[in-house]
């Protein structure tokens, strides 16, 4: 629980940071996501899924992180 509280922790702390440094950019970002076709927006999230899930795979079973 204590690793799944941290993680959490985490990812807000990098989901927020681009918003608390840099509002303005963020803001003309958002509004291109608007524009984008959804279709294209939906592979890019599951890209970052597969990517994020292999990731993790590593570094749970890989000796690489020891």
């Amino acid at each position: 629980m204590k690793l799944l509280i941290t993680l959490i922790g985490l990812v807000l702390v990098l989901e927020g940071l681009p918003y608390a440094a840099s509002p303005e950019s963020m803001q003309r970002w958002l509004r291109q996501i608007l524009e984008m076709d959804p279709e294209l927006l939906r592979r890019v999230g599951l890209a970052a899924m597969v990517v994020g899930f292999f990731l993790v795979y590593l570094a749970q079973k890989s000796l690489l992180f020891d």
